[in-house]
């Protein structure tokens, strides 16, 4: 039997903000697989790096792909091919030798590199797509936001047109693909949400006991986030807690500043990921507070099935994606940035945090959602389809 090499093109170094995105599960879940041979993580980074092993089992191969300059100014070069076909080649010319060999696998998770799926023949090229890249996460347009909008809009358009699946996780950009598509590659789309290590969150721990009610967001802390409808929420409510688990990728924003003045918030920095399910369970109710914005309408999070996995009820608000997943007791979708409707939504679903048959209705929704599961069926679509 042939074994696979994939290759991953990931969005960054494989621990550049300490976070584990989806595409590092999958990666390392390819690793874990016994027909795999090889699995490289590609990337593209600010300065210089020496190739080296990376993921928990390091199994995996990450190969950089320095940028033009360090400047954020210069990320563009990441999505025109003049600034990295030769990196590239390299990387093509040691992949040759596999050819006829072994299966050769390109996964694109973000749409960089988009000529790398011509310079060699692949037995299947994916686009396991599960952001807006292209819209400002913000939802301002600044001119040169919207000139790096049509960069990254082209280079994701070359992935999309080439890639033989292309798996979504959202229904909303499954959506968007299909009207980039003619209607004869529509059914190379399909919708794969995101799940969750659902023992790792289910076994979390021992819940602690709050006399006060607290309500955490756990992941990284960026413009996306609603900081005044959680500053207007911890001045309306002196006597909840606002807990803040993440690293700081916000650049300074008035409004996160703002919010941490306030004496019932509280911010940790980046904890490492076997210990955001302790955090988990100093949580009375989880928040996904997200602005509006059309890329937060995309945005499937990745923690609502852990905050279920963990037996917490959850609130998000402009996430669109998650709507079909609200259910008495366990989870709220709010579509408006109303620190009242948010309050009274928490104050519904505390009441019911601790009932144990609420506990367990969370904690089986999650369960079905569990990433291995989710993996295995992607990669029996790629090999099969």
């Amino acid at each position: 039997m042939m074994k696979n090499i994939h290759v991953i093109v990931g969005a960054g170094s494989w621990s550049q903000d300490g976070l584990r995105y989806r595409r590092h599960r999958l990666a390392e879940f390819l690793a874990s697989c016994r027909d795999t041979e090889r699995v490289i993580w590609l990337c593209p980074a600010p300065h210089r790096q020496t190739d080296h092993k990376v993921g928990a089992a390091q199994r995996i191969e990450q190969w950089t792909v320095t940028d033009l300059l360090p400047q954020k100014a210069f990320r563009f070069s990441r999505y025109v091919p003049l600034f990295h076909q030769r990196r590239l080649k390299q990387l093509v010319h040691r992949l040759q030798i596999y050819e006829g060999r072994f299966h050769l696998y390109l996964w694109y998770t973000f749409p960089g590199f988009p000529s790398l799926s011509n310079l060699l023949h692949w037995d299947r090229v994916v686009y396991d797509r599960s952001d807006l890249w292209a819209a400002p996460i913000s939802g301002q347009l600044s001119l040169a936001r919207r000139m790096r909008r049509r960069v990254i809009a082209q280079s994701e358009q070359q992935i999309v047109a080439r890639a033989d699946l292309i798996f979504c996780t959202s229904d909303y950009l499954h959506h968007v693909t299909d009207q980039e598509l003619p209607v004869a590659k529509q059914n190379r789309v399909r919708t794969f949400e995101n799940g969750v290590d659902y023992a790792l969150f289910e076994a979390g721990g021992k819940p602690q006991k709050n006399a006060r009610i607290v309500l955490g967001y756990m992941g990284g802390i960026k413009p996306k986030l609603d900081f005044a409808l959680l500053d207007a929420v911890a001045c309306r409510k002196l006597d909840w807690t606002i807990l803040l688990v993440g690293p700081d990728s916000t650049h300074g924003d008035p409004n996160f500043k703002q919010l941490l003045a306030r004496p019932n918030v509280t911010w940790v920095d980046a904890v490492p990921a076997d210990q955001v399910p302790h955090y988990m369970q100093q949580v009375t109710i989880g928040l996904m507070p997200y602005k509006a914005s059309p890329y937060n309408h995309a945005v499937f999070p990745l923690k609502l099935f852990e905050f279920l996995a963990s037996g917490k009820a959850a609130v998000g608000i402009h996430l669109p994606s998650t709507k079909k997943y609200e259910q008495e007791g366990s989870y709220l979708c709010l579509d408006q940035s109303d620190p009242e409707l948010l309050i009274r939504a928490c104050e519904r679903l505390a009441r019911v945090a601790d009932d144990p048959v609420y506990i367990q209705q969370r904690k089986a929704v999650a369960k079905a959602k569990d990433w291995p599961t989710i993996f295995e069926t992607m990669l029996h679509h790629v090999k099969t389809d």
